[in-house]
């Protein structure tokens, strides 16, 4: 399965999960904040990287954040991460307002950043 064509964006949780700064073990972005779980062997989390690192580097304001899901299992579970990578998109409140799992384009990340910015 091609990760890039299987990626669909879904709206966050809708109940409200918030995360922070401690949650995450990075400060949240001034109007946004891409957060990426990986694991060590998913090919398609080195791709994601670099699409989010870029995203972050265009927009002001948007900050990319990488967790190791095998590192972070309670957060992971918490959330209900299912596999690598999976995205979630916080507004500046660091609420989750998108979330998909799979390789994301570089122009639909950006559209998903619109609902957060």
């Amino acid at each position: 399965m091609d990760g890039a064509h299987a990626q669909e964006w879904a709206r966050g949780p809708g109940d409200g999960t918030r995360l922070d700064a401690a949650a995450l073990g990075a400060d949240l972005g001034e109007r946004a904040t891409l957060v990426q779980f990986s694991s060590a062997f998913c090919r398609p989390c080195h791709a994601t990287r670099r699409v989010l690192a870029q995203v972050a580097d265009m927009v002001p304001g948007v900050r990319h954040i990488e967790i190791d899901a095998e590192d972070h299992l309670a957060l992971v579970r918490s959330l209900g991460i299912l596999k690598t990578p999976t995205v979630l998109v916080l507004d500046a409140d660091g609420r989750v307002v998108r979330r998909a799992a799979g390789q994301p384009r570089t122009a639909d990340v950006i559209a998903a950043l619109g609902e957060a910015v």
